[in-house]
């Protein structure tokens, strides 16, 4: 049976009540290792994260790592148990990246973050970076690494030209690495250091020379929601709602997550999350009740707290919108 076979037969039924969103993706291999590092049985993490040694599932699994509160309060256990290995100091980096944009808490760029209204972020990016930083010098070959300190240079720590040698050096290693397009792809949105052409240009061409069925796909859709988060609300409304929106959304989707080469791996249920979003926002019913109808209970918080407040909420507003007949 397939991965979404399993999955499908683990769906919950429904019960009318928002999703609880589960921040380890839904995968009960990242509830485990997130327990243990709750239970600070580094050992346990550590001997698990060596066996992940495909760089996109490794990337999930990191992220698992930096959302766990308090971790910093005991990795230098971790590091000063295992001082040999990089692993500790790859999840310390992974953490305080993370733990920095806690700090942070408003995601606009030119915003300067050492004036004192972000206390904390400078010193935690600062440790990001020393962290992974040393991780990179130690093991170049660390797809990890160079993903994360690519999420540090949307602090504005690096030129835009050191972003990008840390974006090509991950494609070195592994050309498809989704995380790192998603970082590479979100320096480049307006709102950041880029522009909207600029942003397009990134995704449809990250798309166009993907394989079939790379989940790279979800790109086109984030670079459509997030031209429609930029504008107005009715402007946003009629923008989402073009023939050559939804065109654009189902052909991204033919290559990637409708494709017969598409293959899930743990976290799928962002990319197909992004999409339902998209689609929903599109008014595509067909398109986004197939994804509604994959996805089950598997809401993430990316991107439905864009719709509201609430993004458990939001996410079961417009699946059950899109579940009435004749929507």
């Amino acid at each position: 049976m397939g991965l979404f076979g399993r999955r499908r037969a683990e769906r919950r039924p429904r019960d009318g009540a928002p999703p609880v969103i589960d921040p380890c993706g839904y995968d009960p291999a990242a509830a485990d290792l997130r327990a243990a590092l709750l239970h600070e049985d580094w050992p346990w993490a550590s001997e698990f994260l060596a066996t992940v040694t495909d760089p996109d599932d490794r990337a999930f699994y990191l992220s698992v790592c930096a959302g766990v509160p308090g971790l910093q309060d005991w990795i230098g256990a971790w590091i000063r148990g295992e001082p040999r290995s990089t692993l500790p100091l790859l999840v310390r980096g992974a953490h305080a990246a993370a733990w920095a944009w806690e700090a942070r808490n408003a995601p606009y760029a030119g915003q300067d973050a050492g004036d004192g209204r972000f206390p904390g972020f400078s010193e935690r990016l600062e440790l990001a970076e020393a962290c992974l930083g040393e991780v990179a010098a130690r093991d170049p070959g660390e797809t990890g690494a160079w993903t994360y300190l690519l999420a540090c240079a949307l602090g504005g720590r690096v030129r835009p030209e050191e972003a990008r040698r840390r974006f090509e050096r991950v494609l070195e290693l592994h050309p498809g690495h989704l995380r790192a397009h998603m970082e590479m792809f979100t320096y480049r949105c307006e709102r950041w250091y880029g522009g909207h052409d600029e942003m397009f240009a990134f995704a449809r061409g990250a798309v166009a020379n993907s394989p079939a069925g790379s989940p790279l796909g979800r790109l086109v859709a984030d670079a459509h929601i997030e031209m429609w988060r930029s504008l107005p609300k009715g402007r946003a409304e009629d923008y989402i709602a073009r023939d050559e929106v939804r065109d654009d959304l189902r052909a991204a989707a033919d290559h990637s997550i409708r494709h017969p080469a598409y293959r899930p791996r743990v976290g799928w249920p962002e990319v197909h999350n992004a999409f339902a979003f998209a689609f929903a926002l599109a008014g595509d019913a067909p398109a986004a009740r197939e994804e509604f109808e994959l996805i089950g209970d598997r809401a993430t918080a990316s991107p439905w707290d864009l719709y509201g407040p609430d993004p458990a909420a939001a996410f079961t507003e417009l699946r059950d919108r899109f579940a009435r007949p004749g929507v």
